[in-house]
C-alpha cells in the first residue's frame, strides 16, 4: 500500500481532494492546528469541497509540492498561490502530515501560514 498512500497523500495536499475520498477512513480527524479540528468522512469532504467556493471563480495554484515517506505516515509540503475573481491573490504554505492504517487515511495535521 505504500505507494498509494503517498498518492493519496499528495492528492489531498494538492487540492486534488476527490481523489483521496475513498481512501479516508470514516473516521478520519483533520486537525487544521490552531483553527479548527474535523472529525468524520463527511465532514472533511464537505471543507474541501467548500474550498472552491471560496475561491469564487478564483483560481489555486500548486507552486510547490514536495513529498516525503511511504506506508503509514506521509508528510507533503505545499506551496499554493490562490488568486479570487477579482484578481486578489496570495500565497500559503502548508506541510500536512497523513496517517494511515491498513491503507486508509485515519489522521492529517494541518500546519498553514499566508506568506
Amino acid at each position: 500500500m505504500s505507494s498509494s498512500t503517498r498518492a493519496v497523500a499528495e492528492a489531498f495536499s494538492a487540492h486534488r481532494s476527490a481523489e483521496a475520498y475513498p481512501a479516508l477512513a470514516d473516521d478520519v480527524r483533520w486537525d487544521l492546528v490552531g483553527q479548527d479540528t474535523l472529525v468524520g468522512r463527511q465532514s472533511v469532504v464537505d471543507a474541501c469541497e467548500g474550498t472552491p467556493a471560496a475561491l469564487a471563480g478564483g483560481t489555486a495554484t500548486v507552486e510547490r509540492c514536495v513529498v516525503a515517506g511511504n506506508g503509514d505516515v506521509v508528510a507533503v509540503d505545499t506551496v499554493t498561490r490562490c488568486a479570487d475573481a477579482d484578481g486578489s491573490a496570495g500565497r500559503v504554505s502548508s506541510c500536512d502530515v497523513h496517517e494511515f492504517t491498513g491503507g486508509r487515511l485515519t489522521t492529517i495535521r494541518s500546519y498553514t501560514v499566508e506568506v
